[in-house]
């Protein structure tokens, strides 16, 4: 709600920074002096508020902008000043002290609670000598599914499928509503920034996070992270004071991980292109910068073969300089993932994760971040050593002029994004401006769009015809299903015998690594079929009773079997209980289309090329399947 100044929210207590009148303009006195700078000027142009604000930063605070470390939140929206596994240090030194001003936010409680947090940030930033606002980023929090590798549910937020989901609807205008119902609800409590989406191609069907992109057709991808982007932004015109930025990720596309290991880590660390399809993976990340995409992500990975130099994107001066800026014409933000140069250890001991530095790890960390610098990259994503890169140019190892190439690119989007001219959000209208019932309406109805059906066989049980939908009355037997939900649907029973029709709802199989590492035990790996002891139950079912098997894609799944045995086969990509029975009992008929081919066999998938769509021999269901409960629909 605006008050008298047109402010979308007053400081509050303990602001530093006075709201001035010169010449009948309102402005920010952000650095005290009493008088209204160029880069205070509401009226100035962005290029001419970033040149006098650089003219005004010494080498530290210039450092500073250039990285993005996680940031912890205490309890009801309290600022950590103690001892965190997230804080390498205080807050209030973090900001004030070591001059950074982005930071990624993970776990997090309700709306008003993260609301009046960030207000608390901006405050303490106003304590700054030049008073540069906060800005926020997070990973995706919109998904009904949850999978810290890739995206964090957020409390009081509308829930939608993922990304796979929106790519089985394949709508370009459902997409741009999605980002819009984003932006949203992000900018609702200060959240500025998005990692995301993912513009990378699923081609490598074993890869932990192919279910978190939009598939494996790149021209599909292009099109919807565009349309997504539009919504991000607020509209077709790029970044606003209303605007949530999207640093698309993860360039030029991690689809082609190596055996389908996550090059997060050193087992992953190669990115192959047996197919020679390095180019197909580009084509999504010419459409986001087309859509006025202003931050890009770039890949952990070493591009086998494709450079002159045998080294991770980010230390890769072909891959960023060369063809990220020269060939792709990009003059954005060029972020590093998160911990590729420096490590950030739990408590000062236990890593998240080695950095993942592949190439480059003989040189020490000071020499990373000249190396990576020097590739082009602007910040250092998950890092806070902003000491190091000042040494650097102190040192004459990098010059001051180089610096300023970053800094003036990271400030021109928080000039864009109107951080300088009011930071802060409405703390009290952040619970009730979020999870709408208009949002949550409309991530229900994406769940119903992503949903598809594979297969709908004709059963004795219901008269020879297809199963689905289910005809009421009926006696129902389910799993991974809350039976308080499905006693809406019928009369649950607790044995497969004495039902009628069975209800099972799996998740793709998920075989995790254990290790010292906590990231790692998050990231999917391995084989896609499910495990024998598992699928023997799937199956059990099947054959007692007419059973309807829901199966939500993290990643593609080899369903072979257990299509041979259901009755009927959906797949879903977040989607709630209500959904899915909705969907069982004819509520809607299911119109998606797979995103992603389901390969027949684990061997299938190990003689495909990891870069090239639809290269599994033979597939059980391929990309743009789906049946619904139209007459005349049947089975592959």
């Amino acid at each position: 709600m605006l008050n008298t100044t047109g402010s979308a929210a007053e400081p509050g207590p303990g602001s530093a920074v006075r709201w001035l009148v010169e010449g009948g303009v309102r402005y920010r006195d952000l650095n005290g002096n009493g008088k209204m700078d160029p880069y205070e000027d509401p009226r100035a142009a962005v290029v001419d508020r970033v040149d006098d604000l650089l003219s005004r930063m010494s080498v530290d605070e210039k450092a500073g902008l250039m990285f993005q470390p996680p940031i912890a939140i205490g309890r009801n929206g309290a600022v950590v000043e103690g001892i965190h596994p997230m804080n390498v240090a205080p807050t209030t030194e973090l900001i004030v002290g070591r001059h950074l001003s982005h930071f990624n936010i993970l776990a997090a409680p309700g709306p008003g609670s993260v609301a009046r947090w960030h207000n608390s940030l901006q405050r303490i930033a106003e304590r700054t000598r030049l008073g540069i606002p906060i800005t926020l980023s997070s990973d995706p929090r919109h998904a009904a599914g949850f999978n810290p590798a890739s995206g964090i549910k957020q409390a009081g937020f509308s829930q939608w499928p993922s990304q796979l989901g929106l790519a089985a609807a394949a709508d370009e205008g459902l997409a741009e509503r999605f980002g819009d119902t984003v932006r949203r609800e992000l900018r609702a409590i200060g959240i500025r920034s998005l990692l995301g989406p993912m513009a990378d191609v699923a081609t490598e069907p074993r890869w932990g996070r192919s279910g978190a992109t939009f598939g494996e057709d790149a021209e599909l991808t292009g099109r919807l992270a565009a349309a997504f982007i539009r919504g991000l932004q607020g509209g077709p015109s790029g970044l606003g004071s209303s605007s949530v930025a999207a640093m698309v990720k993860h360039f030029p596309g991690a689809g082609p991980a190596g055996n389908g290991l996550d090059p997060h880590f050193a087992t992953g660390k190669r990115q192959l292109y047996p197919g020679d399809r390095f180019e197909y993976h580009l084509g999504p990340f010419r459409s986001a910068i087309a859509a006025g995409a202003r931050q890009i992500m770039l890949s952990y990975g070493i591009p086998d073969g494709q450079t002159s130099e045998d080294v991770a994107m980010a230390f890769n001066s072909e891959i960023v300089t060369d063809l990220l800026r020269g060939r792709l014409g990009f003059d954005g933000v060029v972020s590093t993932d998160w911990m590729t140069v420096d490590s950030h250890r739990v408590l000062g001991i236990l890593k998240l994760k080695d950095a993942s530095a592949w190439g480059v790890e003989h040189l020490n960390v000071a020499e990373r971040y000249a190396r990576a610098i020097e590739a082009g990259v602007d910040q250092f994503g998950g890092e806070s050593n902003e000491r190091a890169v000042a040494g650097l140019v102190r040192d004459g190892r990098i010059p001051e002029s180089r610096i300023d190439v970053s800094a003036r690119r990271i400030l021109r989007a928080k000039f864009e994004l109107g951080l300088f001219d009011d930071p802060y959000v409405d703390a009290d209208a952040a619970a009730p401006s979020t999870g709408t019932a208009e949002f949550v309406g409309m991530g229900i109805e994406a769940q119903r769009r992503s949903l598809v059906l594979l297969s709908n066989k004709a059963v004795p049980a219901v008269g020879n015809r297809p199963i689905l939908p289910i005809p009421r009355p009926v006696r129902l037997y389910v799993e991974g299903i809350d039976p308080s939900v499905a006693r809406n649907y019928g009369t649950v029973v607790s044995s497969p015998s004495r039902a009628d029709v069975a209800v099972l709802r799996l998740v793709s199989p998920r075989r995790f690594k254990w290790s010292k590492h906590l990231l790692e035990y998050f990231v999917p790996r391995g084989s896609l079929a499910f495990k024998p002891g598992r699928l023997a139950r799937v199956l059990a079912r099947c054959r007692t009773v007419p059973t309807v098997v829901d199966v939500r894609l993290d990643r593609p799944a080899i369903i072979t079997e257990i299509a041979r045995d259901a009755a009927a086969v959906l797949v879903s990509f977040g989607s709630e209980d209500e959904v899915l029975l909705d969907a069982v009992f004819g509520e809607f008929s299911p119109t998606g289309r797979l995103p992603v081919d389901l390969p027949s066999s684990m061997a299938a998938v190990e003689a495909s090329r990891t870069d090239v769509p639809r290269d599994t021999e033979r597939p059980l269901y391929e990309v743009g399947w789906g049946l619904s409960y139209q007459p005349g629909a049947s089975e592959p």
